[in-house]
């Protein structure tokens, strides 16, 4: 797993945590057939993950996550779609390049389409 997908796979268990802790989420998922048996498995699984990730990028993961309540947030056009504001030309990867960057409107990690 590469450094960027062990934060798309940590962010992806943050909003199946909170879907799954949020009561009209739960009734949704209910309706449709769907269970989640308990939210302490998905705990465990993202500690694990937690664990091996970096821990500068996971300690500003966590802290836009808890201010925004999604860790990372995409980039289109050199636009970041959490907080909208448009980003420099310097500021993108190379072409061919996946790397994580901070948006320096929000601190939201970015992930460039």
């Amino acid at each position: 797993m590469s450094f960027v997908d062990g934060f798309l796979e940590l962010h992806e268990i943050d909003q199946l945590l909170l879907q799954a802790t949020d009561e009209p989420h739960a009734e949704r998922w209910a309706s449709l057939g769907l269970k989640v048996e308990s939210a302490a498995a998905l705990v465990r699984d993202r500690d694990k993950l937690a664990a091996t990730l970096d821990r500068r990028w996971l300690g500003l993961y966590e802290r836009s996550l808890g201010r925004y309540g999604r860790g990372l947030s995409l980039v289109r056009q050199r636009v970041c779609l959490g907080c909208r504001l448009t980003l420099p030309t310097s500021a993108a990867p190379p072409p061919g390049v996946t790397a994580l960057h901070l948006c320096v409107g929000c601190g939201r990690l970015l992930i460039w389409e």
